[in-house]
C-alpha cells in the first residue's frame, strides 16, 4: 500500500512541478537513521516522501489524525504512528525505537508544527536518536504549502545535509544538547541555503 500510494502521489503532485532534490548523496543508502525536516504546510510531508523512494518513511504524526475513520486507516497504510504532542512521555519514543531497532527511517518535524517562522525546536528526534543510536540526516524544504499554492506551480524543491551523531565523547546529557544544537544550526542553513536556490 505504501509504494502504492507514494507512487501514485509523485505522478499526481508531478502535474503540479516536480521536485528538485539537493545533496541526496547525504542521505545514507542503508541503515537507520531519522529525517529531520522543516514543516511549513501539509505537501512537505508528501514531497518527502517521494523524495526519499524507494526508501520508505515511517512519520510521527499527531494523535489527531488517527481519530476518523477512514485517515485513520489511511495513516496507518503510509507508515505513520500517532503520538502525543501536548503530553508527551516514556511511550512517545517506544514505537519509534522499535521501528529504529528493525532497521526502518524515522521522519520527525522537529518544530512540531507547521510554521513558515524559526521557532524552538522540539526535542524528540534528538531523544529518539540518542537513545536509539542512529544519526539525524537534516532536511529543508521550501515550495508549496497547500492546494493553492500547488496549483500556482510553485517549484518544489528539498535540500539534505550532512548526518549529524551523537558524540561519544561526553555525558549523554551533553551530547543531547550538543546534538539539539547542530541540528537547530543545520536546519536553519538548509533553510536558507534551499530559499537562495
Amino acid at each position: 500500500m505504501y509504494y502504492f500510494a507514494a507512487y501514485a502521489l509523485k505522478v499526481i503532485l508531478s502535474l503540479f512541478g516536480r521536485v528538485k532534490v539537493f545533496q541526496k548523496e547525504k542521505v545514507p543508502e542503508s541503515g537507520r537513521y531519522i529525517i529531520a525536516c522543516t514543516h511549513s504546510g501539509w505537501v512537505d510531508i508528501l514531497w518527502l516522501g517521494v523524495s526519499m523512494l524507494p526508501t520508505k518513511i515511517h512519520y510521527m504524526a499527531k494523535k489527531e489524525l488517527f481519530q476518523s475513520g477512514p485517515l485513520k486507516w489511511l495513516m496507518k497504510k503510509l507508515n505513520a504512528f500517532p503520538v502525543d504532542r501536548e503530553n508527551p512521555g516514556p511511550s512517545t519514543i517506544k514505537v519509534p525505537r522499535k521501528l529504529l531497532k528493525e532497521g526502518k527511517v524515522i521522519g520527525i518535524f522537529p518544530s512540531g508544527t507547521r510554521t513558515t517562522n524559526q521557532v524552538p525546536l522540539k526535542r524528540g528526534a534528538v531523544t529518539i536518536a540518542a537513545y536509539s543510536n542512529v544519526p539525524i540526516i537534516p532536511a529543508a524544504y521550501t515550495g508549496p504549502n497547500n492546494f493553492k499554492e500547488l496549483i500556482k506551480f510553485k517549484k518544489p524543491k528539498i535540500i539534505f545535509g550532512d548526518p549529524i551523531y551523537l558524540s561519544k565523547d561526553v555525558s549523554r546529557r551533553e551530547a543531547m544538547d550538543e546534538m539539539m544544537e547542530v541540528m537547530n544550526e543545520k536546519l536553519y542553513t538548509l533553510q536558507s541555503k534551499i530559499e537562495g536556490k
